[in-house]
């Protein structure tokens, strides 16, 4: 196979979760950018940091990095005033900013913020009304003079139904793999996909693309969020405590979850060369815990 999508050189994102004091802050975004990494990334959950002044903090302080929200929740925000977090946001960074976009899964934090949680379809379907309004109110006066970026940043979606693969086929620059869906039985939490669940959701989203997309136009960029990273010897030993929660899957088939990235440093470079040909996956994000570990895999993969 050789695509337009898997002829894209690698990126690399980190999720920073975790509130820090003002000089931490600056220190671990410094440091996103001395590992390597090319997008440094803030989620939108209720005890995380609040997206946007956190990435206005992480752009005084590096140079390089792309600064982007991995996700909004798009059930916590009204589209104009959404419109004008971005714009100033994108200003401030200097048009680093790339906006990530979800339909939100914690339905608790919903009710703690006094919010409507909805069904699935009617978040899907805030995500979808918020997706247009921001593209209509970034072309237009007055926020299209105060955007760095002529027609507004980047969007990621991210998700895995139907509505959402086909969502981010047609409106997405970054289309969005989790790995996961939402726990029938546990709210708020999420269940590992098997690889071949993750597989047939890639060709669903592949038939939205080809459908919604001009042949001329460029195929969004493939995002996958790494859950766990270790280099080790022992794959079946760092895993144990993931299978024995994933009582649905086999240790075999835990093992072979594209969102892990565990094995020996050649090992997890092959694993990740592999998910680039077969699926287009390019942009590799991972969580904060594993910064540090995941470092040499980006020097390996650039390497490659």
């Amino acid at each position: 196979m050789n695509s337009p999508v898997n002829r894209r050189p690698f990126r690399f994102g980190v999720s920073l979760i975790s509130p820090s004091p003002a000089a931490e802050w600056r220190a671990k975004c410094r440091r996103v950018e001395e590992l390597g990494y090319d997008v440094l990334l803030v989620p939108d959950h209720l005890g995380m940091p609040a997206p946007f002044p956190a990435l206005v903090a992480a752009a005084a302080v590096t140079e390089r990095v792309r600064l982007g929200t991995f996700v909004l929740n798009t059930g916590f925000w009204n589209p104009t005033l959404l419109a004008r977090e971005i714009a100033t946001t994108d200003a401030l960074t200097g048009g680093r900013l790339e906006v990530g976009l979800g339909a939100g899964y914690v339905r608790a934090e919903h009710e703690s913020a006094g919010l409507p949680w909805g069904k699935p379809g009617e978040r899907v379907g805030h995500l979808v009304r918020t997706v247009r309004e921001l593209k209509r109110l970034c072309s237009e006066e007055p926020l299209r003079g105060q955007l760095a970026q002529d027609g507004g940043p980047p969007l990621l979606i991210g998700g895995n139904g139907t509505r959402m693969l086909r969502l981010a086929a047609e409106e997405a620059r970054i289309a969005a793999f989790t790995g996961a869906r939402s726990h029938p039985q546990e709210p708020g939490t999420l269940l590992a996909l098997s690889a071949d669940q993750f597989a047939a959701g890639i060709a669903r989203y592949e038939e939205f693309e080809r459908a919604g997309r001009g042949a001329a136009e460029e195929p969004a960029e493939r995002n996958l969020l790494l859950q766990m990273v270790q280099l080790t010897d022992d794959r079946a030993k760092a895993v144990e405590a993931l299978a024995a929660r994933s009582t649905h899957l086999t240790p075999e088939q835990v093992l072979d979850l594209p969102i892990l990235a565990i094995g020996e440093l050649d090992e997890v470079v092959r694993q990740l060369l592999g998910l680039r040909e077969r699926f287009g996956l390019t942009y590799l994000t991972v969580l904060e815990p594993y910064m540090e570990a995941f470092a040499p895999v980006i020097e390996a993969l650039r390497d490659a």
